[in-house]
């Protein structure tokens, strides 16, 4: 693995936590709130992350915007904001669900979280990791790191819906 770089193999072999988030999301929320269709939704993440991030030659980018909420939620919990270029590896993933709803994923293999030590004592971020229930070690070491991971992840993925139905 590789510290602060875009690299194959904290994409291949992760790096720190490997978490996967999903969502199923009905049409009619897609329509209502999300002001797009699931086919157009869909569309729009092909075209955008899966396509044009392998035009471009991404290593480990195929979504919209994960850095965004990655640096954001790093900051506000204390983070290393520069552990955000492997962190911010991810992939989204959309499609149509046999009742016509749009099924979401993103998978990210390489989030690097601490929950103690470093910025997390500051006032303002030990307040923002206590108020996601992430304050400390946890009842067993490294239990509160997987629960912001899962935090990180999870804020990824609304983002990426939110940008993406913005997009379609």
């Amino acid at each position: 693995c590789t510290d602060k770089k875009a690299a194959a193999t904290n994409w291949i072999e992760g790096r720190g936590k490997s978490v996967v988030v999903e969502a199923t999301i009905p049409k009619d929320i897609v329509r209502t709130t999300l002001k797009t269709t699931v086919k157009s939704i869909i569309h729009t993440n092909v075209q955008k992350n899966l396509i044009g991030s392998a035009m471009a030659g991404a290593l480990g980018g195929f979504n919209a915007h994960a850095a965004n909420i990655v640096t954001a939620v790093f900051i506000a919990t204390g983070q290393d904001p520069a552990q955000n270029v492997e962190s911010s590896n991810c992939i989204t993933l959309m499609e149509e669900t046999d009742d016509g709803d749009l099924w979401i994923s993103c998978t990210m293999p390489s989030i690097e979280v601490g929950t103690v030590g470093g910025g997390t004592g500051l006032p303002a971020q030990s307040a923002c990791l206590k108020a996601i229930g992430c304050k400390g070690g946890g009842e067993s070491p490294g239990d509160n790191a997987r629960r912001l991971a899962s935090v990180v992840a999870a804020a990824t993925m609304a983002g990426e819906l939110s940008l993406l139905a913005a997009l379609a």
